[in-house]
């Protein structure tokens, strides 16, 4: 989710600073989360800043490199394969369990599909 615009935070900051106005009724007039009015007046309290928080270090994927290639093989040997048995199967060769999602973020990582191939299924019923 993108941070609420300086604009929109400086906005909410003069409408609190005018007074008369409550922290919940703020909230209802923006539209927006009476936590997000807590926080703001919170970090320009302590900070003297309104400016969105900057992300300073991304979190680490849950695969390495290795395990990436071994994801990649599994795809390329069985396109059928669903997103559970993808994870059970990466699991197995690397004693790495992620989740289904996880599994699926490391496909789009990767720019791999696991369509299914309408034509065998057909070809199987």
């Amino acid at each position: 989710m993108k941070a609420y615009s300086l604009d929109f935070r400086q906005k909410i900051v003069d409408t609190y600073d005018e007074g008369g106005i409550s922290q919940r009724q703020l909230a209802e007039r923006f539209r927006v989360a009476l936590s997000f009015i807590e926080t703001l007046l919170k970090q320009r309290r302590e900070t003297g800043s309104i400016a969105p928080k900057v992300r300073t270090e991304q979190t680490p994927t849950k695969l390495n490199a290795q395990q990436l290639k071994v994801l990649e093989q599994l795809v390329e040997t069985d396109n059928d394969a669903t997103l559970a048995e993808l994870r059970e199967r990466l699991g197995q060769q690397t004693g790495v369990w992620i989740g289904r999602s996880t599994v699926d973020r490391m496909l789009k990582k990767l720019n791999l599909t696991v369509k299914k191939n309408a034509t065998r299924q057909r070809k199987s019923d």
